[in-house]
Formats: C-alpha cells, structure tokens, sequence
C-alpha cells in the first residue's frame, strides 16, 4: 500500500492526460491484485464476517427499537424522523462499530500493516454513511441520488489516495469560451456547490415559510408575498453565490441575460404578464387563498396562489389551474371577498287559486328550517309576475358557507318548500296547452 501511495504521488504532479489516465490504471490494477496477498485475503474475510454479524444483530433488535420509538410520545418533533434515519441504516452503523473495534484489538494483538485494508475498509463505510444520512435531506430524487453516487466515489477515491489524480484528469478535460475555462471538474464542483446551498436555501425557506403562515398578524395574501418574494431572492443568491464559490466569471452572463431579454419581449409575454398579474393579485389582496369565486363556468375556492396560475378546486373535486392575467383582465366574482356573506335567490310559482300571502310566509318558514340558512338576517319573499298559468314569486335568503356549495343549498330550501306547500295544499301548477284541430277545408273550395 505504501508504495501505491508514493507512486500516486508522482502521478499528481503529472500534467499529461494521457500518461495521468494509464498510469491511473496500473495503480488499479496492482490495488486489485494486492487484493490477493494472504493478509488483504484474510482481512476481506473478516470484513466480511463482520457485515454478517452487524446483519444478524440489526435484524434481531430492529422490531424492538422501533418498538421502544412508539413509546417516545413526548419527543421533540425533529427527534423522532431523526431517529427513524438511523433505524432505516442500523446495518451500516453496526457495522462501522464492529469493524473499529476489530481494527483496534488487530492492532493490539498483531502488526498495524495487517489492519491496514480494514481501515480502508472501516474510512469508506463511515464516508458512505455519513453522506446517505446528509443525502436523505435532500427532497429532489435525483439530485438526491446524483449528489450520492458522487459523494461516494469522491470519498472512496480520497481514502485510496486516487482524488488528486483523478482531480487532475478531470481539469485537463476542459474547453474554453473567450477568457472561461470550462472543464468537467469544474462542472461537477459547480453542481455540489449549487446542490448543497439549493439544499441549505430550501431548509430556510421552508423554515420562514412556516414561521409566517403560523402569523396571524399577517393576511394569507402578504403571506403567500412574502413567502415568493423570500424564495426569489434566496435562490437567485444561492445561484450568483455557487457560481462565484467555483470561480465562474459571472461577466459571461451579460451577453446570455441579454438573450433572456430579447426572448421575453418576444416568446414569453404570456409568462411575465401572469407572473406580473400575480404579484397585482398578491399586492391588492383582490383574491387570497380560501376565498370562494366564480370565473365563467368555474366555481369554487382558492386552494393556492402560484406565481403563475391560481389553483381553484370545484365542488366535484376538480382542480382549475387559471392564469393570473385571467383574474385580472376578466369579470371574476369573489364571493367572500370583503365578508362571507351570500344572499340566494329561488323562483317559484302557485296556482291563481292560492293565497298570495299566505304563500309568502309559508315560504319564509321553509327556508327558515333549513340549517343553512340565516336566522338573523330573515328571508324575504315578493311577487314578481303574473305568468300565464302561476303567481311567480321570488324567495331571497342568506349563507355564510359558499364554500359548501350553491347547489345543494337551493336544493334543500327547494324540497322545504315543496313539503310545506304540500302540508298546507297549496298547488304548483304546470302549463297546460289546449289544442284544437280544425277541420281542413276541402281542395276544391280553393278553386272556387
């Protein structure tokens, strides 16, 4: 091993690519074929007996941490996912436990070069531990497992002293654009850097994001602003930050946010004026999530304010993503807009035969026993016309619920009014067409 190291050294401080790349596999090669020699064989063996063993005992006490975890009730809220993040890798950290306790009795008992492999063994378990424990905060599946898969290979080649090459042979891979060097090392740093400030900037601002809705001295509308505005500013930052951490010349973006300009004067209208008539929406405080609306032929609340669209779920469960230009340019009736308030209005008829006032106030009654319908703001019931076979009336009353539904509501008071009328014989009548048929007059009466 000591030789593999002393020729790695000379390795790094190559500069051709091509002698750093064969060189890179015969120190390979001959780490694999070390692999071989009686020792190394022995302790693979016995890493190997040591990953049985940390199998064994996670399997046998697995049920009852997660057992004893049930029991924690009074734990902090962040304890428990915590907790639950180690159970899911117990195998892992016993066995990083158990391989250093054998490392330390090897070195007691015999030489510390017949240990060495098991160190190597023992540094990269605990460098992939600890980034799948780190990983796991990352929300995006794939930034989640690329940031992984690099991270472990970056900490594998670091314990076998492989970094430094294979850091150079990445950095001679590289073009360049006017005075910017581009190389793959550079990409792939880059990447991290962002990934890790992306990770970083998601926790403050899903952190803040709580903090504000928790304020209730706050309306949900400024909340939503200050939530977006907090999130644009974080991350454009976080991007400027990561770029400039890796040595990117930000001055090479002058002529690309020049291209970014001419493509918003003309493909992206539509885009910047919805997120502008998001931010009017958020600023005016016209529409804020819960509120009840109705645009066209959709009806029903806010569930979301998006920078682009406004989310509007409907009484059958469907869910209208509506552009925010939409709510701006169009008629938009908000029925909760200063107060909850909504007053409803159902048309009926009563045959000739039937007491107009006493139709009234059978009416009023009706609607008054249906739960709905407000007490404290009384309806009202007033003739509108003499049809042709009715007495139309028209029965106004008032909720508090528009989010429960129009429908439902009118068809209640609709069958209270029915059940009344029919206890107090009053009639609803129908048309009802008198036809005649003539007798047609003969062909020959034309002639005459």
């Amino acid at each position: 091993m000591n030789e593999i190291e002393s020729s790695v050294e000379e390795l790094s401080s190559n500069d051709d690519p091509q002698v750093i790349a064969l060189e890179l596999i015969n120190q390979i090669q001959d780490l694999l074929f070390g692999l071989f020699r009686p020792w190394n064989a022995y302790q693979l063996a016995i890493a190997l007996i040591v990953f049985l063993i940390a199998t064994l005992i996670s399997h046998l006490i697995r049920n009852q941490l997660r057992s004893w975890m049930q029991t924690r009730e009074a734990w902090p809220i962040w304890r428990t996912p915590l907790m639950a993040l180690f159970q899911n890798r117990l195998r892992s950290l016993l066995f990083i436990i158990l391989i250093y306790i054998v490392i330390s009795f090897m070195r007691e008992i015999t030489w510390p070069s017949r240990s060495y492999l098991l160190g190597v063994i023992g540094q990269i378990a605990f460098i992939w531990y600890t980034i799948a424990i780190l990983t796991s905060l990352i929300s995006n599946s794939f930034a989640r497992t690329a940031v992984s898969y690099v991270g472990w290979t970056w900490g594998t080649l670091s314990v076998l002293n492989l970094s430094g090459p294979i850091q150079t042979l990445l950095d001679s891979a590289a073009i360049s654009l006017g005075e910017t060097r581009i190389s793959i090392w550079l990409i792939i740093q880059a990447f991290l850097t962002l990934v890790i400030l992306f990770v970083g900037a998601r926790f403050v601002s899903t952190t803040g994001a709580d903090r504000i809705r928790k304020n209730k001295d706050i309306s949900p509308s400024l909340q939503v602003l200050i939530i977006k505005f907090t999130q644009v500013v974080l991350y454009s930052a976080v991007f400027i930050i990561g770029l400039r951490t890796v040595g990117f010349d930000l001055t090479g973006l002058a002529f690309l946010s020049g291209a970014i300009g001419v493509g918003l004067g003309f493909g992206l209208q539509k885009v910047v004026s919805n997120l502008v008539s998001g931010v009017i929406i958020l600023l005016d405080k016209s529409i804020k999530p819960g509120d009840v609306i109705s645009l066209g032929d959709t009806f029903g609340w806010i569930e979301s304010l998006g920078a682009r669209y406004v989310s509007v779920v409907t009484r059958d469960g469907r869910e209208y993503l509506i552009p925010n230009e939409d709510l701006i340019t169009g008629q938009v009736v908000n029925w909760s807009h200063s107060n909850n308030f909504v007053r409803l209005d159902l048309l009926f008829g009563t045959s000739y035969e039937d007491d107009p006032i006493l139709v009234r106030e059978l009416a009023i009654k009706a609607a008054l026993n249906v739960d709905r319908v407000l007490k404290d703001r009384t309806p009202v019931c007033h003739i509108i016309n003499f049809g042709d076979s009715s007495i139309d009336y028209m029965l106004r009353f008032w909720i508090t619920d528009p989010a429960a539904g129009l429908t439902n509501i009118k068809g209640d008071v609709y069958l209270a009014l029915w059940q009344t009328f029919a206890e107090h014989k009053v009639t609803i009548p129908f048309p009802r067409n008198e036809v005649r048929i003539l007798e047609p007059n003969r062909p020959q009466d034309f002639l005459e």
